[in-house]
């Protein structure tokens, strides 16, 4: 092949125009050159032409135009249009104009018009790559290590009255951090603390990218929240920053942790970030932590020590074997998880180098380091050290304020406590403990304990607790979550639920809507009989989970026999409500419970024995259920923090989460409470009489291990528990209270309801007698199982035999302010209400005429004298839920 014909001719002169034609004529030559007929044809200078195809033409013109327009800009796809129209130009012959990004690709068809170049895909990598690096240069420059001295300065906290007066300054002092170099820190803790937290930290650049996707990924899964923060991370977060979770904050962290990991020694980090990481117990720094866990300096932690105050790193509040907050935060729970993780660390240094597997078996076979008994500031003796930590959980759990940011102080807080109530209350605890509970006379009165709390309708305002003998003393604030089970001051819930709700139909399915469903008078007829059969609603006989009959017990073994709701309550009988409970569903007990204000977390599982009082809600919570029934049906969640404010700017106001929501028709309210106050005037609650209307309910558990009394005014509600229980012992557990106050058994209406109603009387002291309002009648008298109509009503009394007194004084009542016996024109007297028609009540109260010589005491409703029958549930067998 000559040379001429792999070669457009050269243009000679006459610039642009004279090369475009040179190409054109090029182009053509090539193109015309498959006309021959024969196969061959005559080339220029006389040379012979071999023959080509049709698309090997196309493709030489193709090369042709290529190789012109890489020589001339201006030579545009001729060629290419000659050969078949597939050149860059358009199809009236002018060119189109080269674009920067060919995407979608010109001169492509289908998907691949579609698929990027690899010049595209690497262009677009390098592009990105570089704004990226641009990026973090510029934020590397912007961001600067603020100063750690101001960034880490600690403030005091001022907590105020509900009056304004200043209640005290706490916040961290010098027992609470102490900052230490590294060689003064055990350097197994320093071990025990880079294998849990980073293990890489010695050779990352104060980041751990691979740690931060492994948490992602990780999460994303589904698998437990997990933090991608290096040691570097975690010292900036602590030292330099807040706790807040903004991307903001997390970027800043990001920048400043690189500068921080390029500028400062491994060393300076590690002891920076050893010295401000919060190990729970209020101690910031491991100095602190070694002295509040095992009362000895970081640089004498054992190993296994060190092991475990590198677990509380995890999470303090859920480490502490002494418990946490919140139910999830036990005592049994955190001591599990405590042991877990710190086994696991004592592993995972053996894996990553820092021990060898012969020290951490031997450490593990020793067993876990328990720590001693939490010791509190100073500056929080008596109640105080309860209220404080009070408002603190509620801060923290209520507002965008953190632990960490409420702990370096600088915030004053207004709280809710009236500090003359709060006196009222530990006063009337104090003077029952001093002239009853005797421990150095009687074994029986050590380990007493009383938990109490008062809170006001239609606000929610907690205005006074009792926590305990002292917060120095006594670490578990008894106001508070305490597993305590409160009995039949639950049996309100489930009346209410069966005026609200109803009973179900016997032959109707088990799920039935609310037309299907019978509401309940009080005036309705159950069987008080002694170890009833228990029967589901649909009249079955219900049993226990060994397949035996449920037999429920009533106080004391009595037969009541045919008796109205109003009065069991009155009285406390069991088997009316656990047989009502039943018929309304448990279900719906709960759902009453709830929405009156009790938290779902702090009830029990549902059985049957649900409806007597097998959950163990809080003081303040029951106090604020109750209060539900005061405002006429109105719940509003009690709190303890009205406003917080920081550096003179409000940072938070109840106000803006404040909600009175409906819990239930004003007239399903106004009936239970109409129902209580019989309790109080005629009743197991005699003994809380204040003179002035008040409404409350009598409470006994199992075995005489718990007493409540829970009552309320218009203006107010309390709630006052007592239970024994050593907490200074290593396995706690409830212990009965026969024998305490040399009584045989205590019962709600003894000191519990004493004390209720010492602190009340000072309490409402000054203010305006207010009437509960009137209700209207309620639902339908319905039969229970075993009362129809033309069942005999029972003529029994209750047993006459005299209770213990319930206090060694006699009651401080003045005569003028104690209700009458005798019920007003306006008392409608039930033939079936015991001691009506003139029976000798010694323990039933104040009947009409009858002899109400112990009727304050409450035995009338019973207590909870344990069964020998087998039990019937996992949550007490046979529970006597007594008044």
């Amino acid at each position: 092949m000559s040379e001429h014909r792999r070669k457009p001719p050269q243009p000679q002169g006459g610039g642009r125009a004279a090369a475009r034609r040179a190409a054109q004529q090029s182009s053509g030559r090539r193109a015309a050159q498959p006309r021959s007929a024969t196969g061959s044809g005559s080339a220029p200078h006389g040379e012979e032409r071999t023959y080509v195809g049709r698309a090997e033409a196309r493709r030489a013109a193709q090369r042709g135009s290529g190789r012109r327009r890489g020589a001339d800009p201006d030579a545009g796809g001729g060629g290419r249009r000659a050969a078949g129209g597939r050149g860059r130009g358009g199809g009236d012959g002018r060119p189109v104009k080269k674009r920067f990004i060919d995407y979608p690709r010109a001169g492509k068809d289908g998907f691949r018009r579609w698929l990027p170049s690899w010049k595209l895909v690497t262009g677009t990598f390098l592009f990105f790559f570089a704004v990226l690096v641009g990026a973090v240069g510029i934020g590397l420059w912007l961001v600067e290590v603020p100063s750690a001295q101001a960034a880490s300065k600690v403030e005091k906290n001022v907590y105020y009255w509900a009056d304004g007066k200043q209640m005290v300054v706490s916040g961290r002092g010098e027992y609470n951090r102490q900052i230490v170099p590294l060689s003064d820190i055990d350097e197994s803790l320093q071990n025990a603390v880079i294998s849990a937290e980073n293990a890489s930290f010695y050779d990352d650049n104060g980041v751990d990218p691979m740690g931060i996707a492994r948490a992602v990924v990780n999460m994303a899964k589904g698998g437990a929240t997990q933090s991608g923060s290096t040691i570097t991370q975690q010292f900036v977060k602590n030292t330099y920053l807040d706790q807040s979770q903004t991307v903001t904050r997390k970027v800043k962290e990001l920048f400043i942790s690189i500068k921080v990991g390029a500028t400062m020694d491994k060393e300076d980090i590690l002891a920076g970030y050893l010295n401000t990481a919060y190990y729970g117990r209020g101690a910031y720094g491991c100095q602190a932590a070694a002295r509040a866990y095992y009362d000895t300096d970081c640089r004498k932690l054992t190993p296994s020590q060190g092991a475990f105050l590198a677990a509380t790193l995890n999470g303090p509040n859920l480490y502490d074997p002494a418990g946490g907050y919140g139910a999830v935060a036990s005592k049994t729970a955190n001591t599990k998880r405590a042991k877990l993780r710190w086994e696991w660390i004592l592993k995972r240094e053996v894996e990553v180098g820092r021990m060898s597997k012969a020290d951490s078996e031997k450490y593990i076979a020793k067993g876990f380091p328990a720590p001693r008994a939490p010791k509190v500031a100073t500056n929080k003796e008596g109640q105080i050290g309860y209220l404080t930590d009070l408002a603190d959980n509620y801060i923290i759990a209520n507002s965008k304020i953190t632990k960490n940011m409420l702990d370096k102080g600088g915030y004053q807080i207004h709280t809710t406590f009236d500090r003359n109530k709060m006196n009222q209350l530990e006063t009337a605890v104090k003077k029952v403990t001093k002239e009853s509970i005797k421990p150095k006379l009687r074994e029986a009165d050590n380990h007493v304990q009383f938990g109490g709390a008062s809170v006001e309708p239609k606000t929610g305002k907690i205005v006074a607790i009792y926590g305990g003998k002292n917060a120095l003393e006594h670490y578990t604030n008894n106001a508070d979550y305490t597993g305590v089970q409160v009995g039949s001051t639950f049996k309100p819930f489930v009346l209410a639920a069966a005026m609200k709700d109803g009973v179900r139909d016997k032959d109707g399915p088990r799920d039935q809507s609310d037309s299907e469903r019978t509401l309940v008078s009080p005036k309705s007829i159950y069987n008080g009989d002694n170890k009833l059969t228990l029967r589901d609603y649909n009249g079955t006989v219900w049993h226990d989970k060994d397949g035996k009959e449920w037999h429920q017990r009533n106080d004391g073994d009595e037969d009541r026999g045919k008796i109205n709701l109003r009065t069991a309550m009155q009285f406390s009988v069991n088997t009316p409500f656990i047989q009502l409970g039943m018929d309304v569903g448990t279900d719906k007990v709960r759902d009453a419970a709830i929405a009156a204000g009790l938290n779902e977390d702090q009830l029990a599982s549902i059985t049957p024995t649900f409806s007597l009082g097998t959950s163990a809600p809080s003081a303040i919570r029951l106090a604020g259920a109750y209060a539900t029934f005061a405002a006429s049906g109105k719940q509003a969640s009690p709190y303890s923090v009205d406003t917080v404010e920081h550096k003179g700017i409000e940072v938070y106001n109840h106000k803006d989460d404040y909600e009175l929501t409906t819990a239930f028709d004003p007239n399903v309210a106004d009936n239970v409470t109409d129902v209580l106050k019989n309790v109080v005037e005629k009743g197991t609650g005699t003994s809380a009489q204040i003179g002035r209307p008040a409404a409350g309910k009598t409470g006994t558990t199992d075995e005489n291990k718990s007493a409540w009394f829970s009552g309320y005014t218009p203006q107010l509600s309390t709630a006052i528990g007592m239970w024994r229980v050593d907490d200074k012992a290593k396995n706690q557990k409830f212990l009965s209270m026969r024998g305490v106050g040399g009584q045989k058994t205590i019962h709600g209406a003894s000191y519990p309801a004493e004390i209720w109603a010492d602190y009340m009387r000072e309490a409402m002291k000054g203010k305006k007698v207010e009437n509960f309002p009137k209700p209207e009648p309620i639902g339908e008298e319905i039969f229970g199982d075993g009362a129809s109509p033309t069942a005999p009503p029972t003529t029994t009394a209750p047993s006459e035999t005299p209770s213990e007194t319930p206090s060694e004084t006699p009651s401080e009542t003045p005569s003028s302010e104690t209700p009458t016996n005798s019920p007003s024109p306006t008392d409608t007297c039930d033939p079936l209400e015991i001691g009506c028609n003139g029976g000798n009540s010694n323990n039933g109260g104040n009947g009409n005429g009858g002899n109400g010589n112990n009727g304050g005491n409450g035995n009338g409703g019973g207590t909870s004298t344990p069964s020998t029958e087998p039990p019937g549930s996992d949550n007490g067998g046979w529970f006597g839920g007594g008044g």
